[in-house]
């Protein structure tokens, strides 16, 4: 069984022991052996990142944009291995495996233009004969600590500003899924960034996150994960004097107005709700929908759903694969199970399931006749797990749908530019789709959201300098 050990200062050094990377459509394919680093390998990190920032920082911008853009294209020559690393560790579809790391070679293709495009200001100080020079630098050493659900896309978004703008990184990725991102840092050790610059710590995140965020030489921490952590890794980087971005849950609303286009309807409710097997946090598992509509929607979803066909992640035809985890199967059935004893109609789905493999498996489960304050319509569930709500108009949907304390994505389909417009305005979510699956979105656009789903400025496109770089005005008396 190959073993895979830790980047640090350019070196690859195993940890204190190694844990099986299985793949949840298959559970006799194991991917490796990847090894459990710990609080010496984060010292040993931060003080590589240290040493290698000052020339890192102040270097040429032509080298971060050559070695990036070297990243990117390996990554997208490779895409296809990547992509299926990816369905096989995760559990994603092989085609979306392949999607997935086609745009993270995009991100860092994008983001060694951005090297080129930082910009700041030159002003006149209110004061005669002065100068004023407003400029941006990179922050320092910077932590990332990555989720699952995106096991090459989310490292490269946090990977490729952060080293763009002049950052040195320590990734720790998810515990779950460290065979992406171990490819990725293989990658990124051979493009010419300098020993220290980049380096990937795997392991627990009780003892790898715990240990970067509050390690003193950690300048910033960006995360990506649970609600519960997030609030967790903000409070310690506040008392720490440590810059913080945190991407956590969503219950994302999908409106489906009366006027709609019934089959474009339930299609982006399918793609928004199930695929991706729903561990998305932009995935939408509130259908909300007007009560013209309502029977003729719930009748379709179900024959929609007929047609999904779950199976292995990496078979032909497979729509939606496995649960990622034991656990994360577990709580999903959980849900389900919450689901039925709250009072809700299981319309469809819901089920375990046995194939060819042993699995993680489960039908997409659809609620119907659900009430808006039923746990499952409060709490995240991370799984192919949706329900419909009833509304009488749209005013009642728009209440509806911002009556959460996330607020991520939210959808509405609609033929009224009148209600399209609205919605747009007035949802509280900070991205928002118009006859568009809730779940996808560009990469070079900012991502994230509002209230308990995002805190920090934002991820992707060019405000991801906000995060990544700090602000210094200089004087200058002519």
């Amino acid at each position: 069984m190959t073993e895979f050990n830790n980047l640090i200062n350019g070196e690859w050094l195993a940890g204190q022991s190694y844990s099986p990377n299985i793949n949840p459509s298959n559970l006799a394919d194991v991917l490796g052996q990847y090894t459990q680093g710990d609080k010496g390998q984060v010292d040993a990190a931060v003080a590589a990142a240290t040493a290698a920032f000052p020339a890192w920082a102040t270097g040429s911008i032509q080298a971060r944009s050559d070695a990036l853009d070297k990243i990117g294209t390996e990554i997208l020559a490779r895409k296809e291995e990547l992509g299926t690393l990816l369905a096989r560790e995760e559990g994603k579809t092989k085609a979306e495996g392949i999607g997935e790391a086609t745009r993270a070679g995009q991100i860092f293709k994008f983001f060694a233009g951005e090297c080129l495009r930082l910009s700041g200001e030159v002003l006149p100080s209110v004061r005669p004969n002065i100068g004023v020079e407003i400029t941006r630098e990179p922050v320092g050493v910077v932590g990332l600590i990555t989720p699952w659900n995106f096991p090459i896309a989310i490292p490269a978004w946090k990977i490729a500003p952060a080293l763009a703008f002049g950052n040195c990184v320590v990734l720790k990725p998810a515990d779950l899924v460290p065979g992406c991102a171990w490819a990725l840092a293989e990658i990124i050790s051979r493009s010419g960034i300098p020993a220290g610059v980049f380096n990937l710590v795997m392991g627990r995140g009780s003892v790898i996150g715990d240990a970067l965020v509050n390690h003193p030489g950690i300048h910033a921490i960006s995360f990506t994960g649970s609600v519960g952590v997030g609030r967790n890794i903000a409070i310690q980087c506040v008392t720490n004097h440590k810059k913080v971005q945190l991407e956590m849950g969503g219950k994302n609303p999908q409106v489906v107005l009366d006027d709609a286009d019934l089959a474009q309807a339930v299609e982006l409710s399918v793609q928004s709700a199930f695929y991706s097997t729903g561990q998305r946090c932009t995935a939408s598992s509130r259908l909300i929908v007007t009560e013209g509509i309502y029977p003729k929607f719930i009748e379709a979803m179900k024959a929609r759903m007929a047609k999904i066909k779950v199976g292995d992640a990496l078979a032909q035809g497979t729509d939606v694969g496995p649960v990622s985890s034991k656990s994360q199967l577990d709580q999903d059935m959980e849900y389900v199970a919450i689901g039925k004893g709250e009072g809700a109609t299981l319309a469809a789905g819901g089920e375990l399931l046995k194939l060819e493999t042993d699995g993680y498996y489960m039908s997409p489960a659809l609620f119907s006749e659900s009430a808006a304050n039923m746990r499952i319509n409060r709490e995240e569930v991370f799984g192919p797990v949706a329900s419909v709500i009833r509304v009488k108009n749209y005013e009642e949907a728009l209440a509806t749908a911002n009556d959460t304390e996330f607020g991520l994505s939210a959808g509405i389909a609609t033929t009224s530019l009148k209600y399209a417009t609205h919605f747009k305005r007035h949802s509280q979510a900070g991205m928002v789709m118009v006859n568009l699956p809730t779940a996808g979105v560009d990469y070079h656009v900012p991502f994230g959201g509002r209230k308990g789903s995002s805190y920090g400025p934002r991820e992707q496109g060019k405000y991801a300098q906000e995060f990544f770089t700090t602000v210094k005005t200089a004087y200058t008396l002519a």
